[in-house]
């Protein structure tokens, strides 16, 4: 075994311990004590504590950035962290806040983002942004300090059962109950992070496990009996999909999240420009294929586009992409299925095929490796491959659909219009910025009129809508791509929810840029009232706002206030040639304006509210 280091300030106590027998009973130099700088090496063979071990860990797992927020049961990590310069670790203000930040780092990224946080109220502050994590499967490991072993069960100080309450909310989770169980749990959690399905994994450490010691070896893999993802699509399965596509008139392909996380975008692409398709994408996948590309039909489901959602509905073969036909995606699931249509499933998931939408051909594996072998089947058919004549009629129909323009605006108005914003944010940042939005219509329309034409560039949360999600995981995007153009789009109740980590920006010098859409009101909360509950306003007012430039400077930022719509383009300029600040700019907009289109609850996507019809 390689002999492993330690810092130069426990040379001390290990002198101490050698004490007499060192000096007068064995020359020092057989005990291979080297000094290197400022660190020495240990005794091979040698204890070292729990705290130290997690700390080691996460080291050979190659983190980088480690969110958190002390507290009684993790200081005896907090201390091993102190002593070393390899894990970087953030101070965030709010444990949720430091799993938004894991979040949005990894999603930024293609590593897995970590947070550290504190027993009781410190790993319970955390659940939002581990439940966030867990609905659009992404790869974290959260590692949440507990009570003493012997306290367990007691009602001690600062306890909850953080096994207990994450369950339903994680891929898997573990506590800890012995101090050489650390290094193969941990071992274990990031592999079940990474691999098949992505998610969160907690890993709970009672404080007496992080500080007894025992020898530190970490596994080089593991193995678990009981978990073995398939990542191979089915040769027959595949060969069936093939056949399917050869005989369509009107194929549509639609794409998901797992695209992205399946870092398989450039398959899509190839796949889908080689044979002239029709593309969509859910709110997860944008920029899996190029937004700009018109073969792109825009984002479908509950706001996408007219000619997607219509596409979607009238294809005869459905080729679907590491997506899960959610609610907000299809509608309802009858009107889905009311349509005679052939469907093509690719997921890594088993459990995601079949689950609301019954599939014809379902192909369980990782989405780049199958598409490489149906690119493959496709390209040996030759000159028997797909109809090209029923291509090009089925793509004059898309076009009609197209024609609709159905993301028409007022440009005439006097008063701001959030697509304005968003389309001349689009147009100053060249389209290279990663977007981070918090949840509601200004999270729409950012996905609507800014163009991703890569992928890991719009982060959101998609499957739990969190508010509060966007100026912590702006900070994660941040720090993962430090020479990047970070924008958060926010709305005035969502930036409210998490402002406090505008502290942990000033301290770690994030230049992000906040892009306040700020109509009064939690807007989506308003649309929906005002469709379907006869504009009775409850409680969706927001009448006490603080002024957000005074607040964004008194956490030592930048703010601008904008009124007037001949005054954006200004003010964004202005806000990005400040390259090393961040700037919190408070766009004035409509109260009145809606997101649309628009499928209401219980209606399938066809049935479409648009603009022009109200």
């Amino acid at each position: 075994m390689h002999a492993t280091k330690f810092k130069l300030v426990k040379v001390l106590q290990v002198l101490e311990k050698l004490d007499q027998f060192v000096t007068t009973a064995y020359p020092l130099r057989l005990f291979s004590i080297q000094l290197l700088g400022s660190e020495i090496m240990e005794l091979p063979g040698s204890e070292i504590s729990g705290a130290e071990i997690v700390v080691r860990c996460l080291q050979e797992e190659g983190v980088e950035c480690l969110f958190g927020y002390p507290g009684g049961a993790v200081l005896w990590i907090y201390d091993e962290l102190f002593k070393q310069d390899k894990v970087k670790h953030i101070l965030v203000r709010h444990e949720q806040g430091a799993a938004h930040a894991a979040d949005g780092y990894s999603r930024a990224s293609k590593k897995v983002g970590v947070c550290l946080v504190t027993s009781g109220p410190g790993v319970t502050n955390a659940v939002t942004g581990i439940a966030t994590a867990y609905m659009d499967s992404i790869p974290m490991v959260i590692i949440s300090g507990q009570v003493p072993t012997y306290a367990i069960g007691e009602d001690a100080f600062q306890e909850c059962d953080a096994v207990g309450i994450t369950r339903p909310c994680v891929k898997h989770n573990f506590l800890v109950k012995d101090v050489k169980d650390i290094a193969i749990t941990m071992k274990k959690a990031f592999h079940i992070a990474t691999t098949g399905r992505p998610g969160p994994v907690l890993v709970d450490i009672p404080k007496d496990v992080t500080a007894a010691k025992c020898r530190f070896e970490y596994p080089k893999t593991v193995s678990l009996r009981s978990y073995s993802p398939v990542t191979k699509g089915h040769p027959d399965q595949v060969r069936k999909a093939a056949q399917l596509l050869l005989q369509a008139k009107r194929i549509m392909v639609y794409s998901g999240g797992g695209v992205v996380l399946g870092n398989a975008a450039p398959q899509l692409t190839k796949l889908v420009r080689t044979f002239g398709l029709p593309c969509t994408s859910t709110l997860m996948g944008l920029g899996a294929y190029p937004g700009t590309d018109r073969q792109f039909l825009g984002m479908l489901g509950m706001h996408g586009t007219y000619q997607a959602n219509m596409a979607m509905q009238h294809c005869d073969v459905l080729l679907a992409i590491g997506a899960r036909f959610d609610d907000r995606v299809i509608g309802n699931p009858s009107h889905f299925s009311s349509v005679a249509r052939k469907i093509i499933h690719i997921d890594i998931d088993p459990s995601s095929i079949s689950k609301r939408v019954k599939v014809d051909v379902p192909i369980v594996g990782e989405v780049g490796d199958v598409l490489d072998d149906l690119m493959a089947l496709l390209l040996e058919s030759g000159n028997e491959g797909l109809d090209a004549e029923a291509l090009k009629e089925w793509w004059c129909q898309i076009d009609k659909w197209r024609s609709s323009d159905c993301l028409q605006y007022d440009r005439t108005s006097e008063m701001i219009k959030p697509q304005f914003v968003l389309e001349k944010l689009y147009e100053i940042t060249n389209g290279d910025a990663i977007v981070t939005s918090d949840v509601g219509q200004h999270q729409m329309w950012a996905a609507q009129f800014y163009k991703f034409d890569k992928p890991r560039r719009w982060i959101n949360s998609g499957g739990l809508g969190t508010m509060g999600f966007g100026l912590p995981s702006a900070m994660g995007a941040q720090l993962s791509n430090p020479g990047a153009t970070v924008v958060c789009v926010t709305g005035e109740s969502s930036i409210q929810m998490c402002i406090q980590e505008l502290s942990t920006c000033k301290q770690y010098r994030l230049p992000i840029k906040i892009v306040n859409l700020n109509n009064r009101y939690m807007g989506m909360v308003r649309q929906w009232q005002q469709f379907f509950h006869g504009n009775r306003y409850s409680e969706s007012y927001m009448n006490a706002l603080p002024d957000f430039v005074k607040l964004a400077e008194g956490y030592g930022h930048s703010g601008i206030r904008v009124d007037k719509p001949a005054d954006v383009e200004a003010a964004l300029r202005d806000a990005f040639s400040r390259k090393d600040e961040l700037v919190f700019m408070d766009f004035q907009t409509d109260q009145t304006e809606n997101v649309f289109p628009m499928v209401p609850g219980g209606k399938g996507i066809t049935e479409m509210i648009l603009a022009e019809e109200l």
